[in-house]
């Protein structure tokens, strides 16, 4: 066995290996050294003041919106408190034993509670906040309660929950408060830009007046802060004032106040006589100054449910519904409004001197155009008539005629005017135009010409007519007031929480057609007093259809209508209506103001597949009228009773049998 022997001159060469290892550990030494007087010398206040703020955690304080209240100051749409739960991603361990604890508590499936997570981790980040659940029992506060501080990333919030009183009633136009959906923040911050920042948890309108109001009732959201632990949870400290001056919690301000023109009394009066009837459509009130009154649509849907959170089954049973509950259909449902179209061509007639009052018209039970018979809604005829008796008895066969010695176009000039096929401009969102053809338009749209037998089905309400229930009402109003046209608005007047007005809007005339139009027609007061005595003969002549209907001690005048959904074989056209599938039965149409002579309130009732305008809509037009004249002028119906029982008259019912189409 040999022995090692040290060798000087090999040592030798290792010598600058060593300085050069020496010399690394000296330089890292130096610059850990640097490194560390830097981060404690120079940055040493600034990341202690970064390292105290990651124990703050930024809280958002949503703002109270705005309440909406009615014409006398009842309230229609207001808050609650309530609480929320709430997750931070960031904070949880492990996902599926958090979901497994929470999900039974707050009666949500866990799978599901993982799948909320995952979803919002990847469309907005593992920093965004996710809420569980709005509006939480007292029983579901409790119970997170006592497992808030063993489940990382947990919150229970309080918070402010939008409540409906009405809940369906009116669902449509006051619309819905949700949460602003990823596609939606960079849209509403273009919106408002410079008034308000959305971000991903904010609730905001999503449809009717919630939606139009934003920016008036909205408010200001506050900030809180507070100490929090590594896991997100609030801990409490020794030294209070760590954030800084800097940092200081913010106030929510409290949304303004918007007063409606609506009155509640009436609205709920609508809303229950649609119900009672069991009616599908809608009903719209409006004072004769264009002040919105009531405005139903029915089927209808709860507004409460977007605002605590409902099941993936009642948002699918709402979209796939058949009668459409979400629709707004005083003003997005357009139908070819029948025979409530005939005085706007009375109008038409009278005013080019086709016909004066007392010109008699034949009125057969079926006319002939070439070779096509078109029938009149009472096989019988009419005999000889007048307009008025037209008007009464809504007598197809007149209007026939009328269609053929005016012509679209003459009907166009004069019916668009009253604002059919034309947007109202009332304050809510996505209203439709509708449709008053003329031959330029059928050019146009259709790419064809018109055809002369086309005038008969436009007379009588058919054919390319559309109209929405609250254009028909403001045409209606435009007859009643001999000429003028309003503008329907609902927005009395925005108000804070002092009382003080901010903003206010006043009735406004669009047009008076009793002045020469820009298409240079005019209609005269004589004209529209002889459509108005028709209409009025329609509510109380001995053959009015709507007769049966009568609001004591209120004359009203109207006119109903019956439109046909599909089209029918001669041998069909007279056949029961109620016996068809609903889909195929007639939508039922009255249109009506009151009193008589001086309008004062105008009420326009689409009772869908209901088959006929004196049965299906009249009963609620008056159940409105009533309970408008029952508010504001009782007297009025005292007398109408008085006067009933001194003529020892029953009360009115509508027999078994109509005999009258409309």
């Amino acid at each position: 066995m040999s022995e090692y022997v040290s060798n000087p001159e090999e040592a030798k060469e290792y010598v600058p290996r060593y300085r050069l290892l020496y010399s690394m550990i000296a330089i890292t030494f130096v610059l850990f050294a640097m490194r560390l007087w830097y981060l404690q010398i120079i940055s040493g206040n600034e990341l202690r003041e970064f390292s105290e703020k990651n124990r703050i955690k930024q809280n958002k304080i949503s703002s109270p919106r705005g309440l909406m209240l009615d014409r006398n100051g009842k309230v229609l749409v207001e808050n609650l408190p309530g609480f929320e739960a709430i997750l931070s991603p960031q904070y949880i361990e492990n996902l599926e034993l958090m979901a497994s604890i929470v999900g039974p508590i707050l009666d949500i499936e866990p799978d599901k509670i993982v799948q909320k997570v995952q979803k919002s981790r990847k469309q907005n980040g593992a920093f965004s906040q996710v809420r569980l659940k709005e509006n939480l029992s007292r029983e579901e506060v409790f119970r997170l309660k006592r497992i808030r501080l063993d489940t990382p990333g947990l919150e229970i919030r309080e918070s402010i929950v939008r409540f409906y009183p009405l809940k369906e009633d009116g669902a449509q136009v006051f619309g819905y408060v949700a949460e602003i959906s990823k596609r939606q923040i960079p849209l509403m911050n273009e919106l408002y830009k410079n008034v308000f920042t959305f971000e991903q948890g904010d609730i905001i309108g999503k449809s009717g007046l919630e939606e139009t109001l934003e920016r008036d009732i909205r408010g200001t959201d506050g900030l809180s802060f507070i100490q929090v632990d590594a896991h997100g949870r609030e801990t409490s400290t020794q030294t209070p004032n760590i954030y800084g001056e800097q940092i200081r919690d913010q106030e929510p301000v409290h949304g303004n106040n918007a007063v409606l023109t609506i009155d509640r009394d009436v609205q709920e009066a609508a809303f229950k006589s649609m119900l009672d009837n069991q009616r599908i459509g809608a009903a719209f009130a409006m004072k004769s100054n264009g002040e919105v009154l009531a405005w139903v649509s029915t089927p209808s849907f709860n507004p409460n449910d977007f605002s605590t959170g409902f099941s993936s089954s009642t948002w699918s049973r709402l979209v796939n519904d058949p009668f459409k509950p979400l629709r707004n259909k005083v003003i997005q449902d357009y139908k070819s409004p029948g025979s409530t179209f005939k005085p706007f061509v009375a109008v038409a007639a009278l005013s080019e001197k086709v016909v004066t009052p007392t010109t008699l018209v034949a009125a057969p039970g079926v006319f002939m155009f070439g070779r096509r018979p078109y029938h009149d809604s009472n096989r019988n005829g009419y005999g000889s008539i007048t307009i008025y008796e037209a008007i009464e008895r809504s007598s197809n066969v007149f209007f026939f005629k009328m269609g053929i010695a005016l012509g679209v176009d003459k009907m166009f000039a004069y019916i668009n005017p009253l604002g059919i096929g034309q947007k109202t401009g009332v304050e809510l969102a996505r209203e439709v135009a509708g449709t008053m053809p003329n031959s330029e338009w059928k050019k146009a749209t259709v790419g064809e010409e018109w055809q002369p037998g086309e005038n008969l089905s436009t007379a009588i309400g058919q054919g390319f007519v559309e109209a929405t229930p609250i254009q028909m009402a403001v045409a209606y109003n435009a007859i009643g007031t001999e000429g003028k046209v309003v503008k329907p608005f609902i927005i009395r007047k925005i108000i804070d929480q002092e009382g003080k007005v901010l903003k206010e809007n006043f009735p406004q005339v669009v047009r008076d057609l009793t002045e020469t139009q820009n298409t240079g027609i005019k209609v005269s007061q004589e004209t529209f007093k002889v459509v108005k005595e028709g209409m009025r003969r329609v509510a109380n002549g001995d053959r009015g259809t709507a007769r049966f209907w009568k609001v004591p001690g209120v004359p009203m005048a109207g006119k109903t209508g019956t439109a046909q959904v599909i089209g029918f074989s001669a041998d069909q056209i007279y056949a029961s209506c109620t016996a068809r599938p609903i889909h195929m039965r007639h939508h039922g149409w009255f249109v009506a103001w009151a009193p008589a002579e001086n309008p004062e309130i105008t009420v326009a009732v689409l009772a869908e597949h209901s088959c006929h305008g004196n049965t299906g809509a009249a009963p609620i037009v008056r159940d409105i009228v009533q309970a408008y004249f029952q508010k504001y002028h009782p007297e009025m119906i005292e007398a109408g009773l008085k006067e009933l029982k001194m003529n020892k008259t029953t009360k009115i019912n509508l027999p078994a049998t109509v005999s009258e189409g409309e």
